[in-house]
């Protein structure tokens, strides 16, 4: 296998194993998408990636992160989403769009990171974050409201009903947010789940209330369109999740027909200790996850080199390699990386004549002749 090698997720073809990252943009008016998503979607469905993935999603309007974060939790934002996304799609050439849906959990009703980030009391315009247990996220925080089985009923429906309406949107893959200290995180770690109901305690119990989840948004997300999950593979601190328990909940989610791992780590809490460096830092995890359960995975952290990308795959290490800022940097990065691996992407024909005659051949649609 070759990062340009095609790869078939259920009924969706990836034309190479090259996905962009879900990106918070903090940039949705009410949670619905504005033209800065037309803008942002559209640069990256022009990119030549195999997948493009909608930035963290939030299946309710106390499931956003901040007052600027995407939803999708009713007709307003349906509307929003499938107006924007569609219109970038017409003008690109066919790529994947996956969408990653969430609920920030605790770490919810915060300002946007370049306003500092805090959590905004509801009398400030936010509201009351929702959690597994009453534990603030951050020392000195407000401690946020635990969950009873009506609030847990509530949020797995929503999560149902957003998949519904990414189905109506056109939407190709979706991707569960089970990582980065978010609320189905906070349920698998034992630093922020304190329960002492069926949904808390041993590392059974810790996965029951995610692992519902992904059963009802599996049962109604068509058969042919794949359904992922990205995880972090280690909270970085004593006491808290770890590889091994992520091995253990990879093998249930494939059990219930999860198509990929997305491979990430952290989040938890401000006091975890990464301890790891450097490009591809989640990559063996994303090889032990692999390797331990055989469900396909996604390699992500600081993957900016081409040929590094490739051996990735190469070396068996993951399936698919996502990348984020990379794209921020450097919109066009699969044309970089093909021109460089000699290999082909699909590029709009109004871009052709951009890497000149000696890199044309990396676009599959030229023909002989092309001026």
């Amino acid at each position: 296998m070759h990062l340009f090698d095609p790869i078939l997720l259920r009924g969706v073809a990836l034309q190479n194993r090259i996905v962009v990252s879900p990106m918070c943009q903090y940039s949705a008016d009410e949670g619905c998408a504005t033209d800065w998503h037309l803008i942002h979607w559209g640069q990256l469905l022009l990119s030549g990636a195999g997948m493009m993935t909608i930035e963290a999603t939030a299946v309710t309007p106390d499931g956003r992160i901040t007052p600027g974060c995407l939803g999708l939790y009713d007709d307003a934002t349906l509307r929003a989403l499938s107006d924007r996304l569609a219109r970038a799609r017409r003008q690109a050439p066919p790529t994947a769009v996956a969408l990653q849906l969430a609920h920030a959990g605790r770490k919810g009703s915060s300002q946007r990171p370049w306003e500092g980030g805090a959590l905004i009391p509801p009398a400030q315009g936010g509201w009351t974050p929702l959690a597994p247990s009453a534990i603030p996220h951050a020392e000195g925080e407000a401690p946020p409201a635990a969950l009873d089985a009506a609030g847990l009923a509530r949020i797995r429906d929503a999560f149902v009903a957003a998949a519904c309406r990414a189905e109506a949107c056109g939407i190709d893959a979706l991707e569960l947010h089970l990582a980065h200290g978010y609320l189905l995180h906070q349920f698998l770690s034992p630093l922020s789940n304190r329960r002492a109901d069926a949904y808390g305690g041993s590392l059974e119990r810790r996965m029951k209330f995610p692992l519902e989840v992904f059963d009802a948004v599996r049962a109604v997300w068509p058969e042919r369109r794949p359904l992922g999950a990205r995880i972090s593979a280690t909270d970085w601190m004593d006491g808290g999740w770890t590889l091994d328990d992520t091995i253990v909940l990879s093998r249930e989610l494939k059990s219930r027909g999860c198509d990929w791992i997305d491979v990430s780590s952290a989040g938890i809490s401000p006091l975890q200790n990464i301890t790891a460096t450097g490009p591809g830092i989640h990559v063996p995890f994303a090889r032990a996850i692999r390797a331990a359960t055989g469900v396909a995975t996604m390699a992500v952290g600081l993957i900016t080199d081409p040929k590094h990308a490739d051996a990735i795959i190469a070396d068996g290490d993951a399936d698919m390699v996502a990348m984020a800022r990379a794209f921020l940097r450097d919109p066009r990065w699969p044309w970089r990386a093909a021109a460089e691996l000699k290999a082909t992407v699909r590029g709009a024909p109004q871009y052709w004549r951009a890497l000149g005659k000696e890199n044309a051949g990396i676009f599959g649609e030229l023909r002989a002749g092309q001026r």
